[in-house]
């Protein structure tokens, strides 16, 4: 009795019975939005195969749409967008390009 049904269900189990569903890497993972494309490509300019959660961040913060649409949302372990305030960079006098001259610098200036 045991020989009919091994033969409904094929060699190995392949064919006919219940069927598992396929699951999606994302919902392994957890996510509650698919991965972007631009993860992928953020991936890529950091010579990275994988797509961690700096990559997804660095594509939803570098675009303006998405960018708005999760505008409260912090991803965890994403960091920020690299950003230095401009006031804070040193700046570009006419001074630096007289150091080629014959003048000795001062330490301080009295």
């Amino acid at each position: 009795m045991e020989a009919t049904t091994k033969a409904t269900k094929g060699a190995g189990g392949r064919r006919g019975g219940d069927r598992k569903k396929s699951v999606s890497k994302s919902t392994k993972a957890g996510l509650q939005f698919p991965v972007l494309e631009l993860a992928g490509n953020a991936a890529r300019d950091n010579k990275k195969t994988r797509i961690n959660p700096r990559h997804v961040l660095l594509a939803v913060r570098n675009d303006e749409e998405l960018g708005k649409l999760l505008q409260g949302v912090t991803i965890a372990s994403g960091g920020v967008l690299p950003n230095i305030n401009p006031v804070l960079l040193p700046k570009k006098t006419s001074a630096s390009e007289k150091s080629s001259g014959s003048e000795p610098k001062s330490p301080k200036k009295a």
